[in-house]
């Protein structure tokens, strides 16, 4: 029973949750305070859809896999369903299509490296940091 259970998730052990530091993104005057931060260190927004599974399954991976703090980037989580507009405004100020979900890196008031979906969790953030 140990092997199926380790196949098919079925232990009875709460899973760790790591949690990261978010910042919540819910204006676009926000905007200018991360393109003026990301001089002195990276800036790194999620971009995610609440009604999507895809974008969860994302979400869940990158949190899983992110290993920075509070002093090396600031990592902002934008729930684009409630705050389109801030979403919008991104794309506009950044030049940056957008997608869902999405990781935009900015570093010296521009976006160095962006990606969506399952790309998102290929991006080498280190570089930036």
């Amino acid at each position: 029973m140990g092997l199926l259970n380790k196949l098919f998730g079925g232990s009875n052990e709460p899973k760790e949750e790591k949690a990261l530091p978010w910042i919540e993104l819910t204006d676009v005057s926000q905007l200018d305070e991360i393109q003026q931060k990301s001089n002195g260190k990276a800036q790194f927004i999620f971009k995610h859809s609440t009604r999507c599974g895809i974008s969860r399954m994302v979400k869940n991976q990158f949190e899983s896999d992110y290993n920075f703090n509070d002093t090396e980037a600031d990592l902002y989580y934008l729930d684009l369903i409630a705050y389109r507009e801030v979403s919008n405004e991104i794309a506009a100020k950044f030049q940056v299509v957008h997608e869902s979900p999405q990781l935009l890196a900015i570093k010296n008031g521009s976006v160095v490296a962006h990606d969506s979906h399952g790309a998102i969790n290929n991006l080498d953030l280190g570089q930036f940091v």
